[in-house]
């Protein structure tokens, strides 16, 4: 062992004469320990609402949305076989999207209506992977029975809007109606609740409704046309270059977007949150830093004689900033490794018990406060939080280099 590490420790070991010193010494090492603490827990909840909020908003809705610009085509099967086709696509859906109003005989709500393809749409989107959609049927005698009605399926929120269960009818008002002599009318149809789907967010909850494709097309007046085509990828963090790719096979005429592009600001926003409060907390560790800084000043000033001493005994003042650098950073190591500890223990009690149960109305999403430890930013918290703590005992240490062994031994 070199007799900086032996002073050093001798030095941490020894009690101090001035019990101040050695408070300010634990105060230091507690404040690390909660800066570190506060900025694990803070980083993994914040990364756990990222990662939740990305597996429902991609459970719920489809990785790229292929579209024309002059609105809704007719091509689409011709289309669908060459999406399909184009390597990275794992699954592809044809749709029709508009807004519409529903009622009840409890409530009226507006709501988005798509109009999919039961064959296809549960390998596209998984929350409706689990939900019957109903056939749709050729219009007909009977057709405004209950039994023989088109069927619906509303999501949870929705539902409990409008007050149904499954099995009653709801009437689906649509803004394409027809010309009258009164002016525009509305088209109105009875659809009968054939089931619920529940994605996890509540914005999709409160909002869509699925019918057929056939339906919707009815409904709508639209033909055989569709508003578009909606495409999973194999890769989700390669969904712009399968879309680019889907593009150049079809042609000039069509435009796509990435679920990256369709929640932008969203997830912008997590990340500056995230950075900014990664900042902000990183200030408690700074906090702390200066107490260590504190403490190996005061540190130095009781040890004056001791350093004059090691001076004139031949030690360098290379050594001299060892010892106290060694110092500072075993306060800040331990307080470190508490603050590892802790974060990881609370991160742990997180996960297993539920203590918040998070409001749809609030937040995207009703759940449990969602935890995700990710390596690298626990590393990154740890290191910084060492850097900080070396910074802290660079200026006590250089002072204590610089003592004059003959002024401190005479006047010490």
């Amino acid at each position: 062992m070199s007799f900086e590490f032996f002073i050093g420790g001798r030095y941490l070991r020894a009690k101090q004469k001035q019990a101040f010193i050695s408070l300010i010494t634990y105060l230091s090492i507690a404040g690390v320990a909660v800066g570190v603490m506060a900025l694990i827990v803070v980083i993994a909840v914040m990364s756990g609402f990222e990662a939740d909020l990305k597996a429902r908003i991609l459970g719920g809705q489809a990785q790229a949305i292929l579209m024309r610009h002059t609105g809704p085509f007719t091509e689409s099967a011709e289309v669908l076989r060459q999406v399909e086709s184009v390597s990275g696509v794992e699954a592809a859906t044809p749709f029709i999207l508009t807004q519409i109003m529903l009622r009840s005989t409890a409530s009226i709500t507006g709501a988005v209506l798509r109009g999919v393809d039961p064959a296809t749409v549960g390998s596209v989107l998984k929350t409706l992977a689990q939900v019957s959609l109903p056939e749709g049927r050729p219009p007909g005698e009977g057709d405004g029975a209950a039994a023989s009605m088109p069927g619906i399926v509303l999501g949870k929120e929705l539902a409990k809007n409008l007050g149904v269960v499954v099995g009653d009818v709801v009437q689906l008002i649509s803004p394409r109606g027809m010309l009258s002599p009164v002016g525009h009318v509305p088209s109105m149809k009875q659809f009968k609740v054939t089931g619920y789907f529940e994605s996890g967010m509540y914005e999709y909850d409160q909002t869509f409704a699925y019918i057929n494709l056939h339906d919707a097309q009815r409904l709508l007046k639209m033909g055989d046309a569709v508003s578009g085509i909606e495409i999973r990828v194999t890769d989700i963090y390669q969904a712009r270059e399968v879309a680019d790719a889907v593009l150049s096979r079809l042609g000039p005429g069509y435009y796509a977007r990435d679920w990256m592009q369709l929640n932008r600001n969203l997830f912008k926003a997590l990340k500056l949150e995230r950075r900014v409060m990664f900042i902000i907390l990183t200030l408690i560790v700074l906090v702390a830093a200066f107490n260590i800084a504190s403490s190996l000043i005061m540190m130095v000033m009781g040890k004056t004689k001791d350093i004059a001493i090691l001076k004139a005994m031949g030690a360098t003042e290379r050594s001299i900033r060892k010892i106290f650098v060694l110092n500072g950073m075993v306060i800040g190591t331990i307080g470190t490794g508490l603050g590892f500890i802790l974060g990881m223990g609370v991160c742990s009690l997180l996960k297993r018990y539920n203590i918040h149960e998070l409001t749809g109305d609030i937040y995207y999403f009703t759940t449990q406060l969602p935890v995700k430890v990710e390596v690298l930013d626990v590393a990154a918290i740890v290191i910084a939080a060492l850097v900080i703590c070396f910074l802290a005992t660079i200026y006590p240490a250089r002072q204590a280099a610089r003592l004059n062994p003959v002024e401190a031994i005479r006047y010490g």
